[in-house]
């Protein structure tokens, strides 16, 4: 199991704000293999915690590795990190999960507590994002799409996604590389604004 911590923000802490924030905890969730741990690792003000497992060809029946051919380990728990947004009055905790349903009843733990999820999405295969849209519809989170740009997936129009993905006209739906910290910040930015949209409505009496 790696747990480790790893980050790209250096060795220097990062601490809360001295006011009272808001926390959040957000889901980032989607199919096997769509660049989950890569998104908390670009994002994570903190150093990141991965627990890993290598992948060995006992697992080959059960993960399919043929789109992701350079994949070497899988998450089997949780990554998390943390992001205060540019205000300095909003913590997000990020919380990616396993991408194999085998890992139901993990996902359901980590689903305790959040207030929306970031649902990954690879344009090459589309239909494995329903698994992880499910999940969070039947939990009642809102939730944002965001399409990862693999390096050899052709360009494709975020109408045609929404259209394949049968989105609600109300959820976002944004692109990003999940490489790239500019990108990753506008889909949670979105995500948050979503859920802050919807929070009203939920709690109201």
């Amino acid at each position: 199991m790696d747990s480790a911590p790893s980050s790209s923000t250096g060795s220097s802490p990062v601490y809360l704000p001295a006011t009272d924030p808001i926390l959040m905890k957000l889901m980032v969730t989607g199919p096997f293999g769509v660049g989950k741990t890569t998104f908390v690792r670009s994002l994570s003000e903190i150093p990141t915690l991965h627990t890993e497992e290598t992948m060995t060809a006992h697992g080959v029946p059960v993960d399919d590795i043929s789109r992701t051919p350079g994949k070497t380990a899988t998450t089997v728990a949780v990554d998390f990190g943390r992001l205060t947004l540019p205000a300095g009055d909003l913590v997000l905790y990020l919380f990616g999960t396993p991408g194999q349903r085998r890992f139901l009843p993990l996902w359901e733990d980590l689903a305790r507590g959040a207030l929306g999820a970031l649902i990954l999405a690879d344009t090459r295969r589309l239909a494995d994002a329903f698994d992880a849209m499910d999940l969070i519809e039947e939990a009642g989170l809102p939730y944002t799409v965001a399409a990862n740009r693999f390096p050899d997936t052709p360009p494709i129009e975020l109408d045609k996604i929404r259209a394949a993905l049968d989105l609600d006209p109300a959820t976002p739906l944004i692109e990003c590389d999940a490489r790239e910290r500019a990108g990753c910040l506008d889909a949670l930015i979105a995500l948050t604004e979503h859920v802050l949209d919807r929070l009203p409505q939920e709690t109201a009496p």
